[in-house]
């Protein structure tokens, strides 16, 4: 077993590769786990560097505590923009993290307690199973501070559930039960919290001792078929996401959020 931890002001990222399984944990429970930029790069270069090491057979995503993740933690985000870390380097990160995850080699398992919230669904959702507690949910929140989904995650969304579904997540920004997330095929399956990490772990388990090869190929297969605009939908994304991070209205909705107000947009 061998035990890597990756600090990223003010996140830690926790590697451990175990055996042949990978488990890559998000710690930053003080923010719920949200990612900044260097955890994002940590997070893309983890994954890739996983798919090129032969003896990693399963991966394992988590969060630290009682959350997923949260999305982006935008408390560091005047300290990022000090560093000259542009928006558009901020998009190019997160999508590479999703095609990471996406094109990994080997199988992706998601383990989802509480929030899986903004590029947290996309995380959750661009795994190859996902897991969760019965607790758990799904927010897409991007326009309550002015911004779009991003990640591609209403992209997976629509594919998984249809259009209607994704509109609501991203139109209105509102929670969704982890249990209406399995009744529109969002998530693999949803257990009782004693119950979650012996399934995540026995799955691995099993995917770990499986034909690495053929379970590639498999997963190739699985996302040429189901993923067909996930691509597109990142294009677009970084796109319209640029522009609306250097907006008024994100600005408005970034300090409502941190100073516990409600967002005022301008008309």
């Amino acid at each position: 077993m061998s035990n890597i931890e990756q600090s990223t002001a003010p996140t830690t990222l926790q590697v451990v590769h175990d055996d042949r399984v990978l488990r890559i944990t998000i710690a930053n429970p003080k923010r719920k786990n949200a990612i900044n930029y260097d955890t994002m790069v940590a997070l893309g270069d983890a994954f890739e560097a996983a798919g090129q090491d032969r003896t990693v057979r399963a991966i394992v995503l988590t969060g630290e505590g009682g959350d997923f993740c949260t999305g982006a933690d935008l408390s560091g985000a005047v300290a990022e923009a000090q560093r000259g870390i542009t928006p558009e380097m901020t998009m190019d990160a997160a999508n590479r993290l999703v095609r990471a995850i996406v094109d990994a080699p080997v199988p992706v398992i998601a383990r989802i307690r509480g929030a899986a919230a903004g590029v947290g669904v996309a995380l959750a959702l661009a795994a190859d199973l996902t897991y969760a507690s019965e607790e758990a949910y799904l927010l897409l929140a991007f326009v309550n501070i002015g911004l779009m989904p991003d990640g591609g995650a209403a992209a997976m969304v629509a594919a998984a559930a249809g259009r209607p579904l994704a509109a609501e997540m991203a139109l209105l920004g509102e929670r969704l039960p982890i249990t209406e997330a399995a009744r529109h095929k969002l998530v693999t399956a949803v257990l009782p919290e004693a119950e979650l990490d012996a399934r995540v772990e026995a799955v691995a388990a099993k995917l770990a001792h499986g034909p690495r090869r053929a379970l590639e190929l498999t997963k190739r297969a699985l996302n040429a078929a189901a993923l067909t605009s996930l691509d597109d939908a990142l294009a677009a994304e970084k796109t319209g996401q640029s522009e609306l991070l250097q907006s008024p209205d994100f600005l408005e909705g970034a300090s409502a959020m941190l100073t516990k107000r409600k967002a005022v947009f301008a008309d």
